[in-house]
């Protein structure tokens, strides 16, 4: 009988490794240890380019978004960046020069080492706070991609290829992405491709995630935590946890101006911080003004000060937002259309972007920060563009008329012309 046991034991067992191996079999990596990028060639200047060119991207989506809806905001600009990055290594031609153009990309000598260096030191690593990033690219497994493409992604961008069958298995094939996705952001993005997104002529995905958690240098007392009012508008006031610190000894970069109050608070390590930029009134009045160079003419004014408190409060929210429309409105259009080039990809012009879906995560509380962002963006195949073909092989009406006028002289029915 304990023979019996045993051998069931070892069966189930085998087959749960078999399972494990087949769901890693089908992912490009593992997702909580992303492979490194090749950085050879960049520079310090370059890395700034590229980090300038995303800042720039990131006001003017804020601005973009900012005019669609109302409420919360919440979303990262380095993954939508990524994952359009490497799409754009495979466009040509008008597709090419207006995500170039949106995205701010420096040309491509810039673009690759130094975007490759900035992913790197994502992932370097860090005992005092937990942050990494990863990119993949999920091809119909029987689809012929250019080998030049499919190396030149997985080299500056890390981005490997698994391949995956969207013409049978579509479902499962989103499922597994999903998956991947919700590994690499420790559980917080969930669904990111929600069904019906993915068909029959899915090509290929290409995904980025990224995921953040840390705690604050000086952290918040949670028994100083109260509920208290916060005015949505000067007449929309609502109850919320607001968290309060009266620092002792801690000194933090801060500025006041005519607008606003801004304030920096830094995550143990020393390497990430969190800006806040609070109107004196409303946000109204910084808004149509907050760009890259008004940030940093902000970030010139700040210097450490003693300040006698802070209050902030505890917030947690998910976001997503399905870009087609938002970055046609930024100005490239043309990817996401049948005039779309993307021969960069497989030779030939017959991809275009279908969607490309964003989401992210936000969670604020006493000990600190956890964030997290996936982006993914889905190549689909042109069906076949429908010839100009009349057939009368059916039933039909006809009229003989005076075409100046259109006085119809004749009209009758076809219903068996033998």
């Amino acid at each position: 009988m304990n023979k019996k046991i045993l051998t069931i034991v070892i069966i189930l067992l085998m087959a749960a490794i078999v399972a494990a191996a087949a769901v890693l079999f089908l992912f490009p990596y593992q997702p909580d240890q992303p492979p490194k990028a090749d950085d050879v060639g960049s520079t310090q200047q370059g890395i700034q380019e590229v980090a300038n060119a995303n800042n720039q991207f990131a006001f003017e989506l804020y601005s973009e978004l900012n005019k669609a809806q109302e409420g919360n905001l919440f979303y990262s600009p380095y993954s939508i960046s990524a994952a359009l990055a490497m799409t754009y290594e495979g466009a040509k031609g008008q597709t090419a020069d207006e995500m170039k153009s949106v995205f701010h990309f420096p040309e491509s000598s810039t673009l690759r080492p130094n975007f490759a260096a900035i992913y790197n030191d994502i992932n370097r690593g860090n005992n005092a706070y937990e942050l990494r990033t990863g990119n993949a690219l999920w091809a119909q497994y029987d689809y012929q991609f250019l080998e030049d493409y499919i190396s030149r992604v997985e080299k500056y961008y890390s981005g490997k290829i698994a391949n995956l069958d969207f013409k049978q298995e579509t479902e499962k094939s989103r499922q597994t992405i999903n998956s991947f996705i919700e590994e690499q952001t420790n559980n917080k993005i969930k669904d990111l491709i929600p069904a019906g997104v993915l068909n029959s002529m899915t090509r290929l995905v290409l995904t980025n995630a990224i995921y953040f958690k840390g705690t604050w240098e000086w952290e918040f007392d949670k028994s100083d935590t109260r509920e208290q009012d916060f005015k949505i508008t000067p007449t929309n006031i609502v109850k919320t946890p607001m968290m309060h610190m009266d620092p002792d000894k801690a000194r933090f970069n801060y500025a006041y101006t005519e607008n606003l109050q801004i304030l920096e608070l830094p995550y143990k390590g020393d390497k990430i911080s969190m800006l806040i930029l609070l109107p004196t009134k409303t946000l109204d009045a910084i808004e149509p003004s907050l760009t890259v160079e008004k940030l940093s003419e902000y970030k010139s004014q700040m210097q450490e000060t003693k300040l006698d408190s802070i209050s902030l409060p505890k917030f947690e929210f998910d976001t997503k937002y399905f870009m087609k429309d938002t970055l046609s409105a930024l100005g490239m259009p043309t990817a996401f259309t049948f005039d779309a080039d993307f021969s960069g990809m497989n030779g030939i012009r017959e991809l275009f972007i279908s969607a490309v879906i964003h989401q992210a995560y936000v969670k604020v509380d006493e000990k600190g920060t956890e964030a997290a962002a996936a982006t993914a963006v889905i190549m689909e195949q042109m069906t076949a563009m429908p010839r100009n073909v009349f057939r009368a092989d059916h039933p039909f009406i006809f009229i003989i008329q005076e075409k100046d006028t259109g006085n119809i002289l004749f009209m009758g029915k076809v219903v068996d012309p033998r």
